[in-house]
């Protein structure tokens, strides 16, 4: 096969409504003969705790990335020509078992990130962000975690179950995957639960970038406390679409009012050029609550943002 990576089909060739129904049309990982970055898809939404829908994420993506071009003119970069990008397909778990679910995530994820295949993750529910990071950590050690969400996902339990959606941050810094002076959430708002959350979030190693501080400073003043904090070291990044407000995401499974727009995320994460990115999902994606694919094409354009960050990285 050719040395230079193998790229989308071509629009001007073959409509954007037809074609492989992969990421952005891009090649399988089976078509290539080595991946620098893999889109993997988790359909699984077991560990949500108002509504489902977030299984049938990844492909409601993919069906929205079709409109994605080449090249990337605020990085100046063309991501599917800097690295070889391909579509790994589906990692399919057990839908009724969570901790086989994360046994075969997790598993999952070591393979396909064998020999430096970096991992961008569609879910599926936040709870899948524990076994991606527990393959990460494997590999690289204690990482730092920048967390894009309307929520902490550091709560204990729900119902007494340990590994839901909203608990996967606890239980990574339990585990020791976390890095706990350079974590951070960003977007947060909403009620909680009690005041002792923040507090308690704080003990596991995050700070706090809440979506009111888009509010009182700039995107820039953000990024680079967003940088300050992560520092050095392996980055690892995780992105719940509801981290974007409703009226730019509907189609999640508990959005919250005073959100992000879409254009503030998308200009934070081009400010984690220059970082060293492991790894990243974008999860609860749910498309029956989705209209005109509004959901869809914002996660699929932070998909696009990230994989040009990682192009940039490699220049």
């Amino acid at each position: 096969m050719s040395d230079q990576p193998i790229g989308p089909i071509d629009a001007t060739r073959v409509p954007r409504y037809a074609g492989p129904a992969t990421f952005a049309r891009l090649p399988r990982t089976d078509e290539v003969d080595h991946v620098d970055v893999a889109v993997v898809g988790v359909p699984f939404d077991s560990g949500v705790s108002y509504r489902p829908g977030a299984r049938f994420g990844p492909a409601h993506v993919r069906a929205s990335s079709k409109l994605l071009r080449p090249y990337h003119p605020a990085l100046d970069v063309s991501p599917f020509a800097a690295q070889q990008v391909a579509d790994a397909g589906d990692i399919a778990v057990n839908p009724f078992d969570i901790t086989e679910a994360m046994k075969t995530v997790e598993l999952a994820a070591r393979e396909l990130g064998a020999g430096g295949t970096k991992l961008l993750t569609i879910g599926g529910d936040h709870t899948i962000a524990l076994p991606l990071l527990r393959a990460v950590a494997a590999e690289h050690g204690p990482v730092a975690v920048v967390h894009f969400d309307a929520h902490l996902d550091t709560w204990d339990t729900y119902f007494g179950e340990p590994t839901t959606h909203g608990t996967p941050f606890r239980r990574a810094s339990e585990e020791g995957l976390l890095d706990q002076e350079r974590c951070l959430h960003v977007g947060i708002r909403g009620p909680l639960y009690s005041r002792e959350d923040l507090r308690e979030d704080g003990v596991l190693g995050f700070q706090v970038v809440h979506a009111d501080d888009y509010q009182d400073a700039t995107v820039a003043s953000v990024v680079e406390r967003m940088r300050r904090r992560l520092g050095e070291g392996p980055v690892y990044v995780s992105i719940d679409i509801d981290v974007l407000d409703p009226a730019h995401a509907p189609g999640t499974g508990t959005p919250e009012a005073g959100g992000l727009t879409s254009r503030e995320l998308l200009h934070t994460l081009r400010g984690l050029v220059g970082l060293d990115i492991v790894g990243a999902d974008i999860v609860e994606v749910a498309p029956a609550y989705d209209h005109a694919e509004l959901t869809g094409i914002a996660a699929a354009h932070v998909a696009y943002e990230l994989l040009s960050v990682l192009a940039r990285n490699r220049q």
